[in-house]
Order: structure tokens, then C-alpha cells, then sequence
């Protein structure tokens, strides 16, 4: 999701009814779980779109606390704005596919920074890392404020749960909807999600003076890369297509876009049945907006994935019906999913919200977990809800429809 301005890029839709096409939309108005929260420690009152076969690498397995008997633990950020609201819907549709959950709310996000001023205490980062997986709304402030100071939510929050739980892999699966600019395409881009230039490598010498330099690195590991191109290989592996394109700027990043070709040729001797391609990020963004129907699965770096599934999203029927996951998949810890939009305050409240991208979010946290024939359930309810949207109920008439199809 994207925090500081509440919503997708210019152009999407969160709102049911909109502009985008197909009603392209996104709330209703409860500000989170019920019950108060405990001042410094983040926490509230206790309480396919899907990559073929699993999220995880082919042969993972589920070795974390869930189980069928007492449900699995899902920590669940509701955040800001409509945030609380889309993730109550998917909650509600996890329920109705019949998949045991113990909720443990937290309150994270800009409301939780203005009211403390802390963003991710550190004994709640420990509670997380016990969890089987966390769910997430949308965090950051209304349009315009500028009482969160940029980068405090993407870098004391998302980032740093990113990398404080080996997030390494961020996975957005795209389908074209009826109205869109590419109806029926059907494709995945897995970016990196711990390195390139949002490692943090930078800073600044001789700041507010007129001989100002600021630099901005991109770190970017022999370790790093392998494992995410391997995840992609293995991904494209199980899809129908078995095909694999990777998406740098080669020709002028000389040294990390020497290392991700020259790591993904070497990989690809070894997965001889996925076919391989590169495309420079630039003509990528072109192919995606011509002739999205090439791509199977899309492999990049870290700010490139972010540009490109920002796009991708706006091609395939907008913003607000994009869902991610970030994930671990050797399983050390818990892995993130959320819908990419962000927290529109401005319809928070109203009921205009749409929650699909949040259920789309939650069916790959089942995956993701092993509970597969949910998530084909709910996968597949969502594409026909998708197929036949009729715009105009709120936000929890869309959760009520959904529930009873799975």
C-alpha cells in the first residue's frame, strides 16, 4: 500500500462507482478492532489472483503455529482510513471459507504515531515475529497533512518490517478486467524487497548550503538476488506458461544489472523447462500498457517492481484492486499481505470502500499458509464478483456477497 497519500496513483479509483473501469473501487466506518489499545506497545483489544500452486518455493512447507485446532494467529494493522474497514471484510470471508483464525489486532500506522509518537515498538516487532501471519489495511495520513513527516510510516514501518522479518519477497498477481486496458491478462511480477536503493545507503554532505550532495546507493547481494530469482524461477515453473522475464536497465546500471543477468542466465541452466526473456525497464513499462498478454511472470529489483506493479495495477483495472504479499518463504517468521491502495480518507466512513483487493490479499495469505482449497475459493469468487461488478453497495454488502459465495 501506498502511505503519505492516500490513496493509488492519479487516475485510480478506490471508490466504488468510480472512474476506473468496472467501478473500480475500495470502507465503512469503524476505526479498528474493538476494544481500546495499551499506550506503548501498539497493541488493541485481543481479540486467483493466486500464483498456481502456493506462494512459497516449490517444496516449502508450513513449520510456524498455526494448526487447525485452534486456528492459525494473524496479527491484524488495520491502520488509517478505510484500512480497518477492507480488512474486516476479508476477515469475515477467511471466516465464511471455513479456515480457523485467532485475530491479534495492533494499532499501527499514523493515527498510533500522532496519538504517541511511536511507529513500531520494538516489543511489538518481537510479538509479530511468533505470529503466523499479519494482515494489513493501509497506514498513512490524510491528503495534504503534513503532520506525519515523510518517510516516518515507510521507513519505521513497512520497511523495517521488511527487513526486520526477511521479507525478501514481494509478489503481485495482475489479472485484466472486463473495461480495462488489458481484460484477461494474467500475470505476476515478483520484485525484491529488502535491498537495491531501498537499503537505506546514502546521505548527505554539507546540507542546506549551495555546495549540497546528496547520494542514494543501491545495494544489491550476490545472496540477495540468487534467492529471488530463484523464487521466481520456481514460481514460473508451476504456472501454465513456464515463462520467466527479467527487468533491469542493464545498459546503464553496469553493475547490479551485470549481477541480476548474469545470476538469472546462470540460474536458468538449471530450470531448462521456463523459458527466459529480458526486457530493459523502460520498454517493460511500454509492453505492459501494448501487449500486457507477454508476460507470465516478471522478475526485478526492488524500485523497479515498485513502478512497475503501480502500473501494472492501473492497466489491469486499477490501483484499488491490486493485492500483495510480502513474503518469507523459508519461513523464519511471519510473512505481510495488504492490498496496495492506500488509506483514502476521504471515503473513510462513507461505505464506498471496495474490500476486494483486501480479500484478494487475504485468499494469497492462505496460500501462503497452506490452506489452498480456501483460497481457490475465495480466488475464484473474486474473479466472478470482478466479472460482474455491480457498483453502488457498500463496502459490507461486497464482504456479504463474497462470504456467501465461498
Amino acid at each position: 500500500m501506498k502511505p503519505g497519500d492516500g490513496r493509488g496513483p492519479a487516475g485510480s479509483s478506490l471508490s466504488q462507482g468510480g472512474s476506473g473501469p468496472a467501478g473500480s473501487s475500495l470502507s465503512q466506518g469503524e476505526s479498528g478492532p474493538p476494544g481500546g489499545s495499551k499506550p506503548g506497545d501498539g497493541r488493541g483489544a485481543a481479540g486467483s489472483s493466486l500464483p498456481q500452486g502456493g506462494s512459497g518455493p516449490a517444496g516449502s512447507s508450513r513449520s510456524r503455529g498455526g494448526g487447525v485446532g485452534r486456528g492459525y494467529r494473524i496479527a491484524l494493522i488495520g491502520g488509517d482510513g478505510i484500512g480497518p474497514e477492507v480488512v474486516r471484510e476479508a476477515l469475515k470471508v477467511v471466516a465464511a471459507a471455513g479456515v480457523p483464525i485467532e485475530v491479534v489486532p495492533y494499532d499501527l500506522g499514523a493515527d498510533r504515531f500522532l496519538q504517541t509518537g511511536e511507529v513500531l515498538p520494538d516489543s511489538v516487532l518481537e510479538e509479530l515475529r511468533s505470529l503466523d501471519a499479519i494482515l494489513l489495511g493501509a497506514v498513512g495520513p490524510p491528503i495534504g497533512s503534513t503532520l506525519v513527516p515523510p518517510g516516518t510510516l515507510e521507513r519505521g514501518l513497512l520497511l523495517r518490517l521488511r527487513f526486520e522479518l526477511d521479507l525478501y519477497i514481494n509478489l503481485r498477481p495482475f489479472t485484466g478486467l472486463p473495461g480495462s486496458i488489458a481484460p484477461g491478462a494474467d500475470f505476476v511480477v515478483i520484485r525484491e524487497n529488502t535491498e537495491g536503493s531501498y537499503a537505506g545507503e546514502g546521505g548527505f554532505l554539507h546540507r542546506g548550503t549551495a555546495q549540497e550532495i546528496a547520494t542514494q546507493g543501491s545495494v544489491n547481494t550476490r545472496f540477495g538476488v540468487e534467492r529471488c530469482l530463484r523464487y521466481a524461477f520456481e514460481l514460473a515453473l508451476k504456472r501454465p506458461r513456464h515463462d520467466l522475464t527479467l527487468v533491469h536497465k542493464t545498459n546503464v546500471l553496469a553493475f547490479a544489472g551485470d549481477l541480476w543477468q548474469r545470476v538469472f542466465t546462470e540460474l536458468s541452466a538449471g530450470f531448462q523447462g521456463v523459458a527466459t526473456s529480458y526486457n530493459h525497464v523502460d520498454a517493460a513499462c511500454i509492453y505492459l500498457v501494448e501487449d500486457s498478454f507477454r508476460y507470465d511472470v516478471v522478475v526485478t529489483e526492488n524500485l523497479f517492481g515498485d513502478i512497475l506493479t503501480d502500473l501494472a495495477g492501473a492497466v489491469t483495472g486499477g490501483i484499488g484492486f491490486a493485492a500483495s504479499a510480502n513474503l518469507n518463504p523459508a519461513r523464519t517468521g511471519p510473512s505481510l499481505f495488504e492490498p496496495v491502495h492506500g488509506a483514502a480518507h476521504d471515503i473513510a466512513g462513507t461505505g464506498k470502500a471496495n474490500p476486494l483487493a483486501a480479500i484478494r490479499s487475504a485468499a494469497l495469505m492462505l496460500d501462503h499458509l497452506g490452506e489452498l482449497e480456501a483460497a481457490q475459493r475465495i480466488d475464484k469468487a473474486v474473479r466472478e464478483e470482478l466479472e460482474h461488478f455491480a457498483p453502488g453497495r457498500t463496502t459490507g454488502e461486497i464482504g456479504d456477497a463474497l462470504a456467501a459465495q465461498v
